[in-house]
């Protein structure tokens, strides 16, 4: 495999696409609106199937993309009722108390906005009585058990209908304004870790490097993080999700960066293991094989696209990544999964793990392809990018663009 020594001088900033400008953030807030009635329109081509006539919305994703409405980062957990929504068969109605109804008059031109304080079960007869509903969806996996049985009491003849998965399963196909959008965010990861290359050095902490880096995607056109910066030195590294601490960066180690930026709504994410000072051959070699899993399963997908046969299903895909590092011993040491979707939330559909459903990918998607190797007390190697999965298109495109190959980071103070 190539190695990129002296990445500093090598790897700039510079070599990624640019943040996007005022104007092409408009052009996007605008692409949304124009969608919106094709968004709502898919969910009420459901209902007659499921013999509803509204639909009771919760997720923060679903409430920004059928309505406009934006809660931040974990905001859900103090906003009360705001944010939630009902579609009806003719209106959508979105839940706003008096810290969001400005925002929500703003964001949500298209619907009608209710003033719903801590009071939902008290209103809820009213709410969905002004819709003419007497039976209502409700995304069942997002509503507490407390609050469904407040919400029966209050309208006992109001049936409620356990829904999951529509939405989700809309959102894992992307438009083309969403696509361009979780590439911007890629660029902004991608252009930040350039700019923190020639701050890592032996002796800084993990916690001053994923710092450094959050400072670097925020101030470098991102809204936001898309999730908290992992940074992890040697040992560390064996933790797939572990936390930045005041660990010592390890000289001759690996160290390993999970990180995403967050563009008008819609997220990256990549993880790049670099190696500080000289890597050994064991290290080495447990790169190459990750590798080699990820190029074995992108070529799958590449397959896939260029000929007539079904799609692969994301449980197909990762035994195929997963094949590659289980030949070579390392079976045990990878044990999440080998992808996940991506767009206004980290995690969603469609799933490329041992338990993802066995059908077909869905076209236009997004998603990572990030196999791993994790070696408890040792190291830790993943390498994570995000690739387009267009089949109507036939082309399976990079949309992370820092390099793959092995990048050591010298030593040298």
């Amino acid at each position: 495999m190539t190695r990129v020594a002296g990445a500093r001088e090598v790897l700039r900033p510079a070599d990624f696409a640019p943040p996007p400008d005022a104007a092409r953030l408009a052009a996007w807030t605008e692409a949304d609106r124009a969608a919106r009635p094709a968004r709502l329109g898919r969910l009420r081509a459901r209902f007659a199937e499921a013999r509803i006539d509204a639909y009771f919305g919760t997720r923060p994703e679903h409430s920004r993309y059928l309505t406009g409405f934006t809660l931040g980062d974990g905001e859900e957990k103090v906003a009360g009722s705001s944010g939630r929504f009902l579609v009806g068969e003719d209106e959508v109605v979105v839940f706003a108390d008096s810290r969001y109804t400005i925002q929500a008059e703003r964001e949500a031109p298209d619907a009608r906005i209710a003033e719903v304080y801590g009071d939902l079960p008290a209103r809820w007869q009213e709410l969905v009585g002004s819709i003419g509903a007497r039976r209502v969806g409700v995304e069942a996996a997002y509503v507490p058990h407390g609050l469904w049985t407040q919400l029966t009491a209050a309208a006992p003849d109001v049936e409620l209908v356990p829904i999951e998965g529509w939405l989700e399963a809309d959102r894992a196909v992307k438009e083309p304004s969403e696509i361009e959008r979780i590439a911007a965010a890629s660029a902004v990861a991608d252009r930040a870790l350039a700019a923190l290359l020639p701050e890592i050095r032996p002796g800084a902490t993990e916690a001053e490097l994923a710092l450094r880096l959050e400072w670097l995607i925020r101030t470098g056109g991102a809204e936001g993080l898309a999730f908290d910066v992992a940074c992890l030195s040697g040992p560390e590294a064996a933790l797939p999700h572990g936390n930045p601490g005041d660990r010592p960066i390890r000289q001759d180690a690996v160290l390993l960066f999970d990180f995403g930026a967050r563009v008008a709504g819609y997220r990256s994410d990549m993880t790049r293991t670099l190696f500080v000072g000289q890597p050994s051959a064991r290290d080495l070699e447990v790169y190459e094989l990750v590798a080699r899993s990820q190029a074995a399963a992108i070529a799958a997908l590449e397959t896939a696209v260029a000929g007539p046969a079904p799609l692969p299903s994301g449980r197909a895909i990762d035994a195929i990544a997963r094949d590659v590092i289980e030949a070579a011993g390392h079976g045990e040491h990878f044990g999440h999964g080998t992808g996940h979707g991506i767009g206004l939330a980290t995690h969603e559909s469609p799933n490329l793990g041992k338990r993802a459903p066995d059908v077909p990918l869905p076209s236009p998607t997004v998603f990572s392809v990030e196999p791993g190797v994790y070696l408890e007390g040792e190291m830790g190697v993943r390498i994570e990018d995000l690739v387009l999965f267009d089949a109507g298109a036939g082309r399976v495109e990079w949309l992370t663009h820092f390099p793959r190959e092995v990048i050591v980071v010298d030593a040298a103070t």
